[in-house]
């Protein structure tokens, strides 16, 4: 009886050991990043945040958040296609998300890289949560934004965004 005990806890342990590590695993590319310019990466998780923070309130901040987008806009999206056109995706953004999807950053996913006279690119994992079905489950999913710096502004030229 001892000897099957002892079995179902070794079991147990390794059960539980390879589902912890599966999870550390699904992060690790950001684990070991240390942005290579400090201030350039404090500047774009600001931009981010400011960015989504009008994304999540587009029913009030509609204008604030079509302000981050470039008129030469790429917008590759997984499920929906490219898109090119500020304004249709502003236009659909008011009427697909604003009050119906809010987007939450995974903490510590974000990594910022300088590109050379031009600006930056972020990439990081998100979750977007449907508000209608407040207890519906949202999986991670990777995004990439082309900052360009100009005028001392920055605008969102590209996005790839993967579900």
């Amino acid at each position: 009886m001892k000897r099957f005990s002892t079995a179902i806890t070794v079991l147990l342990m390794v059960i539980a050991a390879s589902c912890s590590s599966s999870k550390k695993q699904a992060y690790d590319y950001t684990r070991n990043y240390k942005p290579a310019d400090k201030q350039l990466y404090d500047t774009i998780v600001q931009q981010d945040s400011i960015f989504f923070d009008a994304y999540n309130t587009c029913g009030t901040n509609l204008d604030k958040y079509a302000s981050f987008y470039s008129e030469n806009i790429e917008f590759y999206h997984d499920q929906g296609g490219l898109m090119t056109s500020k304004q249709d995706i502003v236009e659909a953004t008011k009427r697909n998300i604003c009050g119906k999807v809010t987007r939450e950053l995974v903490a510590g996913s974000i990594e910022v890289y300088p590109i050379k006279d031009y600006g930056a690119v972020e990439v990081g994992l998100h979750k977007f949560h449907n508000n209608q079905e407040p207890d519906a489950p949202s999986k991670p999913g990777r995004f990439m934004i082309m900052w360009k710096h100009e005028n001392s502004v920055w605008l969102i030229t590209r996005v790839v965004s993967l579900h």
